[in-house]
């Protein structure tokens, strides 16, 4: 993951370049198109897989939010993701791009709201690969109860991992340290490193890699245009 690592430091305001995404796996993703406030088109999330092709990433989580304003639920993400995948397979085919195929994998971002605390009593979760599960919170406040809700995860058997932490307006480092000794995974997004986010969380981002707390890398991506901007 830390293989971006003082590169990254001198990128502020200015794009990544293709060429850093070689083998490159995003763990967190809003591609799989018209489900959230992510693509709204096949058409669009398949240009995103073929840029990714191009730029030579190897693996994309696509993962959705789960969440009050975002109702999906499991069965619903899945039916979808299938018929995506089947859809990019077929265009990598007709294309015979020259690239092998991406290897797409479902998950979900899940807010921790009143929803979310339903689904887990029920276990109606989509876990981030093995044992792991992606979940987020208001960028402005912590949720009601929040490390009480996260060792209810892990007692589940599910190893917590934060989407973004940097983004987080009310954590500081201590509060980044105590997450940390509870065993919380944390997953940066690439664009808080070069400022897209704001001098705030882009200096988040610089001490929390610096002090190698980040367990995994999304681009958090929305659209083809972010990809274009964090490219170019």
């Amino acid at each position: 993951m830390l293989m971006f690592g003082s590169l990254f430091k001198h990128k502020k305001q200015s794009g990544l370049g293709a060429g850093c995404f070689k083998g490159f796996t995003d763990w967190h993703s809003h591609i799989l198109p018209d489900v959230d406030d992510g693509f709204s088109t096949l058409e669009n999330s398949l240009d995103a897989l073929r840029a990714y092709e191009q730029a030579g990433v190897v693996s994309v989580w696509l993962t959705p939010h789960i969440m009050e304003d975002y109702p999906n639920t499991v069965f619903e993400l899945q039916e979808k993701f299938v018929s995506f995948k089947e859809a990019y397979f077929q265009d990598n085919l007709s294309r015979n791009a020259g690239f092998c195929c991406l290897n797409l994998n479902l998950s979900a971002e899940n807010m921790i709201d009143n929803l979310f605390l339903n689904r887990l009593e029920k276990r109606e979760l989509l876990p981030l690969g093995e044992g792991r599960l992606l979940v987020e919170t208001s960028y402005y406040s912590a949720p009601m109860n929040f490390e009480a809700v996260l060792r209810e995860i892990q007692a589940i058997g599910l190893i917590p991992v934060l989407a973004h932490p940097e983004r987080y307006m009310y954590m500081d480092n201590a509060y980044y340290a105590r997450l940390k000794r509870m065993g919380i995974l944390f997953q940066l997004d690439l664009p808080s490193l070069y400022g897209m986010y704001g001098r705030l969380s882009y200096k988040k981002a610089l001490y929390l890699q610096k002090k190698g707390w980040y367990d995994m890398t999304g681009t958090d991506l929305h659209s083809i245009e972010a990809w274009n901007q964090m490219t170019k």
